[in-house]
């Protein structure tokens, strides 16, 4: 690897010596590239960052600990120089195609240095002992439809010329991933006017680059990994399902015969809703009656609303994955093995339940929510950035862990979202955990009638979903600090 930083920011720093002009095309680039890190890292995490240069992108992203290497010795001067002082900060002269990783990182970035690495496989096969099962590894390339007018511009001497380097398509990038046992988890193009012009720039960069055509020539392609299959848990974790119940008091003892044991123990909560039926009293009974295998609780929620519920139940629960199932049993709980397998197996960090895969029942989903439920799943996979079929299924499984995470994640939103649906997936994409479909059969209620208005709660969705592509595509709030609620 070179002793200078040979990208596409080179080319900036190098023109704005000469361009007053260049020097806001450099400002504006930067400022661009730190804002989209600071999305997608959360401040007190720790980071290593490979080719830090002066080290103002670890800087900026304010980590725990944060450890920025760089082969040339002037650069790391220059970064000790401007943030040695910054608390939790280190910087050292390292050759990142020999180094040996010791300590584990919450986030790897590589950016604008992968095309200028001898052997890019054999760094990612190293970084992997850099990195525990939830790591995220951000890696930015330059967009190979802009090499033309690169080249164009150093033949007429409007940026300096480059030594040899790898342009890689981003499919090139995903397959050395692959390779080198990372799996990737977002993948969007960025930055369609490298420039802060009041008003453009965000109308480019925000909105316009996230559409169709328009999402395929960004400058920057921008990429988001993780370790590819982390260690089996089945054996070791436990499981708490939260269950509620609203007006399903014909429900409650099928839910308890049904659900099925999942992991070491499982424990079962139900979560009281406000019933005008003898919901409640039904819960006590049935539960003071059971003897079957499960650890069986029960209370009433504090507020309103289903998310009231849910969170009321997974901060009573004790198990090490946590995982709603809907009380009106039309997602049966039978299923509840195969999300626990794809938590359980790493295959999947989030198991969203989706119902629109296998023929459903003929009365379990009325014509106008089916196609309400279509248009949600198709405008939820454009604001996650990760594919989801059905965002509306309750069944929802995820370490307790992560669902603590979630949780930091989505505190500067607020209260949106009144179901739970939204602020568990928009918080997982926002972690850029691994999202996964997992089918279910989709049943006729047995009991009751279903809770859901189709108008009043479709405009409400719909409310959500536009929130969620301003705030997470278009504007998006930066991550808590370490700490924050």
């Amino acid at each position: 690897m070179s002793t200078a930083r040979f990208d596409l920011r080179g080319h900036f720093d190098w023109v704005a010596a000469h361009d007053a002009t260049a020097r806001e095309v450099q400002r504006g680039f930067h400022a661009q590239l730190r804002a989209h890190f600071a999305h997608q890292i959360s401040r007190g995490d720790s980071v290593l960052e490979l080719g830090c240069g002066a080290g103002d992108l670890l800087a900026s992203l304010r980590p725990s600990r944060g450890l920025g290497v760089d082969f040339s010795p002037v650069m790391i001067d220059k970064a000790r120089a401007r943030h040695g002082a910054q608390e939790g900060l280190e910087f050292r002269v390292l050759d990142v195609s020999e180094a040996e990783w010791t300590e584990k990182f919450d986030h790897i970035v590589l950016d604008y240095l992968t095309g200028y690495l001898p052997d890019i496989q054999a760094v990612l096969e190293r970084l992997r002992a850099a990195a525990h099962p939830r790591t995220r590894l951000h890696l930015t390339s330059l967009n190979t439809i802009w090499r033309g007018p690169l080249n164009l511009a150093t033949k007429v001497g409007a940026v300096m010329p480059q030594p040899p380097s790898a342009w890689l398509a981003h499919q090139d990038i995903v397959n050395l991933l692959e390779l080198a046992g990372w799996e990737v988890v977002r993948l969007e193009h960025q930055q369609l006017l490298p420039v802060n012009i009041p008003l453009l720039a965000p109308l480019f960069n925000r909105a316009i680059v996230r559409l169709p055509f328009f999402r395929h020539f960004g400058i920057t392609v921008a990429l988001t990994a993780r370790p590819r299959v982390a260690p089996r848990l089945d054996g070791e974790i436990s499981c708490s399902v939260i269950v509620p119940a609203r007006n399903e008091s014909g429900n409650i003892r099928a839910a308890l015969e049904r659900i099925p044991v999942l992991g070491r123990r499982t424990e079962v909560i139900f979560v009281e809703g406000h019933s005008k039926d003898d919901t409640w009293e039904t819960i006590q009974r049935e539960t003071a009656a059971y003897r079957g295998p499960h650890a069986v609780r029960a209370i009433r929620q504090p507020g309103k609303g289903k998310w009231d519920a849910v969170h009321a139940g997974f901060a009573l629960a004790r198990g090490d994955v946590l995982v709603i199932q809907d009380a009106d049993l039309t997602a049966p709980p039978e299923d509840l093995p195969k999300f626990h397998e794809a938590i359980a197996s790493g295959t999947a960090e989030f198991a969203n339940g989706s119902r629109l895969v296998y023929p459903m029942e003929d009365a379990a989903m009325r014509f106008l929510n089916f196609v309400g439920n279509k248009f949600f799943a198709l405008s939820l996979s454009f604001v996650l950035g990760q594919p989801v079929k059905d965002s509306l299924c309750g069944t929802k499984m995820l370490l307790r862990s992560d669902y603590e995470r979630v949780l930091r994640r989505i505190a500067p939103f607020g209260d949106f979202d009144p179901f739970g649906d939204f602020n568990l997936l928009f918080g997982s994409a926002l972690l850029n955990l691994r999202i996964r479909d997992v089918p279910v059969r989709y049943k006729d209620r047995t009991y009751g009638e279903t809770n859901i208005s189709r108008f009043r709660h479709g405009a409400l969705l719909f409310r959500m979903t536009w929130f969620g592509l301003w705030k997470l595509r278009c504007f998006p709030l930066r991550p808590p600090r370490e700490g924050e609620r």
